[in-house]
């Protein structure tokens, strides 16, 4: 099996590390080894068609801050689109960083890869959030799998829960804490008494928080990932633009979470996707609430037509938490059609 990365961040990275500790269970259970053959980032990328050394690729980012600086096999300046133009691949794992003003290069990567006939998983939000139906409906047409499960939950699986789990309801609704970076900020707010900006360093101290955190604070984020369950899970044909209230909480003070407290609430970033809305904002939310999760955790409530309320709460972020997703679901791909020979 031939995999190419799109993408070598913290995702691509964290599924690098974990991809060889499974390599003995996929040549024991689908008679295969997996081998990555090209590994893209920002600067260029490193390229063998007899598979890259993953502890080099690794070591290299690590050191030289570039793929393109892999010994003997990487070049500078060469593109996802460049490399997809010269690579065969089995699986395209496309995990770029995600842009929500055109979904690119995330967007292009995935559609050429489809008409490449290459299968992709991708946990880049931004392409569904934009584009979903024409994503799904080019991967029917060139007769590949498409999986996106480490876009919505990071470790969580609400995507393939839902879908597969519950295929006998309908989903009625999804409302939960999408984002695991606003929902840390708002805990230490509240069990703290810290402010909003002392919170945010804390987060970004600890890996939690990017440097410009506005996709996470200012509910873009949770937009996003309300769009991909709209059309996932309740096949709607939803885009970002049909979101019909974005509200971050960037302007959440100290006083605001004291007086929820006092009452019996904390302050949590509700993403909420029904019949008639998609919608993002600050809500109070009872501490026996069940979707009422602290720290990184993700918590939804599924409102089905017959098995009612179903809750899922998981952890939503890391690196290496939403790569396992990403090798979930290269491995569902492998059950449903195997690989070329």
């Amino acid at each position: 099996m031939r995999i190419l990365i799109l993408g070598f961040g913290s995702v691509g990275q964290g599924f690098t590390k974990i991809l060889p500790t499974r390599i003995d269970f996929l040549k024991k259970n689908y008679l295969i080894d997996p081998k990555v053959i090209g590994i893209v980032d920002s600067s260029g990328a490193a390229i063998d068609p007899k598979g890259l050394d993953l502890k080099l690729a690794l070591k290299t980012k690590r050191k030289e801050g570039s793929i393109s600086k892999y010994p003997k096999r990487g070049k500078r300046g060469l593109s996802g689109l460049d490399v997809l133009d010269a690579v065969d691949a089995d699986v395209v794992i496309e995990v770029t960083p995600t842009n929500i003003v055109n979904g690119e290069p995330g967007l292009s990567h995935i559609l050429k890869a489809m008409e490449r006939g290459s299968h992709v998983v991708t946990s880049n939000k931004g392409p569904l959030a934009l584009a979903f139906q024409k994503l799904a409906d080019t991967a029917m047409k060139h007769g590949v799998q498409f999986r996106y499960n480490g876009t919505v939950g990071g470790a969580t699986p609400i995507v393939s829960l839902a879908k597969r789990c519950l295929v006998g309801n309908t989903v009625l609704s999804a409302r939960g804490i999408l984002n695991s970076t606003s929902n840390y900020v708002l805990t230490k707010m509240t069990k703290e008494g810290i402010t909003m900006k002392e919170a945010l360093k804390i987060a970004y101290r600890m890996g939690i928080a990017e440097k410009d955190p506005t996709y996470d604070i200012d509910g873009i984020d949770t937009a996003c990932k309300i769009v991909i369950l709209a059309n996932a899970i309740m096949s709607r044909n939803a885009t970002y633009r049909d979101v019909g209230e974005i509200k971050g909480v960037r302007n959440v003070t100290v006083q605001d979470i004291s007086k929820a407290k006092s009452k019996g609430f904390a302050i949590k970033l509700i993403g909420t996707v029904d019949g008639k809305r998609l919608r993002v904002r600050p809500e109070n939310v009872p501490f026996s609430s069940p979707i009422c999760v602290d720290g990184t955790l993700n918590s939804v409530i599924l409102r089905t037509e017959f098995a009612k309320d179903i809750t899922i709460i998981g952890k939503g972020a890391g690196p290496v938490e939403t790569a396992s997703t990403v090798l979930s679901d290269l491995i569902d791909i492998l059950r449903i059609v195997g690989v070329r020979k």
